[in-house]
């Protein structure tokens, strides 16, 4: 159906999808940034200031820039503890 959200399941059992970068799940010990990627309340997308640069380098969405940012999901309750982080 149309506007349903998708669904993952993690340690928090089954939550709504959030995307993000690869890094951002990778990196705990230093602060490599947190980017929002969009503005629509519920649309939960974040990558790193690396992915941010290399987006802005290829100037879209190339095939090289989704390999080095390789999306992850996660809940958006793990999303928020990501975004905590930063």
């Amino acid at each position: 159906m149309e506007g349903e959200p998708l669904l993952v399941e993690c340690k928090h059992g089954q939550g709504i999808a959030a995307c993000v970068c690869k890094h951002l799940l990778e990196n705990i010990e230093s602060n490599i940034g947190f980017i929002e990627n969009s503005d629509q309340p519920g649309d939960l997308q974040a990558w790193c200031t690396l992915c941010e640069e290399f987006f802005l380098q290829e100037g879209e969405m190339s095939e090289a820039f989704k390999k080095f940012h390789a999306l992850r999901l996660v809940c958006e309750d793990c999303y928020a503890e990501i975004k905590a982080r930063y």
